[in-house]
């Protein structure tokens, strides 16, 4: 019997050392510090001034004078349309001015003439009254005689389609050839220094900005330079923006209402049209509890953390999860300030379980603020 007690005693030790050790995990603390709650809004870009360019006078158009795309300044010509037709009703124009002015000196005369005569009693006064008459209607002849000229010379001018901005310069839609006319679109030519941004807000979000106007406190994303622009290739635009326009009214079919930003374009690199993700930091929370997104896993739709105690025990908590910032997430309610949450190889624990802690090291890039429902 002592000889099989015995013998059982080396397998026991065996089995004592062959217990494996506590499994590594990696572990944060809990950090509180101030967050910023961003949200983002998908809109366009629009030309701080699009001006439709038509022709004032009907014509057929002769050239394009002007490089598509380009920069164009305020006065610079885009197209010609025939002048010959207005050139002759200027011509018209100035030989009906000669006529009048010719018809006045006339009259203008019998009443130099007259007057003096009607005085001696030479002439009666009738007559003088109808010499004045007929001075004054030509005076009125020479006055509409010259307003046409001026029409004349106006029409004239607007065979020369000019551009009344500064801007880039769209692509022509009338062809050389056309017939066009006052509703004739011929091209546009937009202002983009600076450009703006339009993108729709939630009824709800406007009502908090209006709210705290109201209260006479600046929301965030209305702070001059508060606003960014993520462009169409995911990069950061370099320079900030401003809100500048809020709309009149809620649209009633999106519950939304529409924002206008500006946003400095220097070399117009950016175009009416394009993809525009406008963000802004619409509030700060001061004393945020948070830890790395890895250390928070969804279970059956409920966030869950696991907490290494003091003695290294592991417990599972159930946690209240609240905006995202970079690598981290707030925890509302769950944890406190300074305990230790696993970071990595959170599937491989359990509660109760023995770990062996050891730091986790925060990756160096950070990756864009993950916008939260407004």
């Amino acid at each position: 019997m002592l000889l099989s007690v015995a013998a059982l005693i080396p397998g026991c030790e065996k089995q004592k050392e062959a217990a494996p050790p506590p499994m590594d995990v990696l572990v944060t603390e809990v950090v509180q510090r101030k967050v910023p709650v961003y949200q983002d809004w998908i809109g366009t870009t629009s030309g701080f001034i699009n001006a439709q360019i038509r022709p004032q006078v009907k014509g057929y158009l002769l050239t394009k004078t002007y490089k598509e795309g380009d920069v164009v300044h305020a006065g610079d010509q885009l197209f010609q349309i025939d002048p010959r037709e207005f050139q002759a009703q200027l011509d018209q124009s100035l030989g009906d001015l000669a006529k009048a002015q010719a018809a006045q000196g006339r009259t203008q005369l019998d009443v130099n003439r007259y007057t003096p005569l009607a005085a001696q009693g030479a002439v009666s006064k009738q007559e003088l009254d109808n010499a004045v008459q007929n001075n004054a209607a030509n005076i009125a002849a020479v006055d509409a005689a010259k307003a046409a000229v001026v029409q004349a010379r106006l029409n004239l001018g607007w065979t020369k389609v000019t551009s009344l901005i500064d801007g880039v310069s769209g692509i022509a839609i009338a062809q050389i050839g056309d017939l066009v006319d006052p509703t004739t679109l011929l091209t546009t030519v937009s202002q983009v220094d600076p450009i703006k941004a339009v993108f729709p807000v939630a009824e709800q979000g406007y009502l908090r900005y209006a709210r705290g106007q109201a209260q006479g406190r600046d929301a965030q994303a209305a702070q001059k330079g508060a606003l960014q622009l993520i462009l169409s290739d995911g990069t950061t635009y370099p320079h900030r923006g401003t809100v500048s326009v809020i709309g009149r009214e809620v649209d009633p079919r999106t519950g939304t209402i529409t924002i206008e930003a500006l946003f400095p374009n220097p070399g117009n690199v950016l175009r009416p049209g394009g993809y525009a993700k406008v963000r802004a930091v619409v509030e700060t929370l001061p004393d945020a509890l948070v830890v790395p997104q890895a250390a928070v896993q969804n279970f059956q739709g409920t966030s869950q953390v696991a907490v290494v105690g003091a003695d290294n025990k592991i417990e599972i908590r159930n946690v209240t999860t609240g905006p995202r910032d970079g690598f981290d997430w707030v925890i509302t309610d769950g944890v406190k300030a300074g305990e230790r949450v696993v970071a990595e190889g959170l599937q491989k624990v359990r509660g109760g379980m023995i770990v062996n802690p050891k730091p986790f090291i925060m990756p160096t890039a950070v990756p864009s603020p993950t916008p939260e429902p407004f």
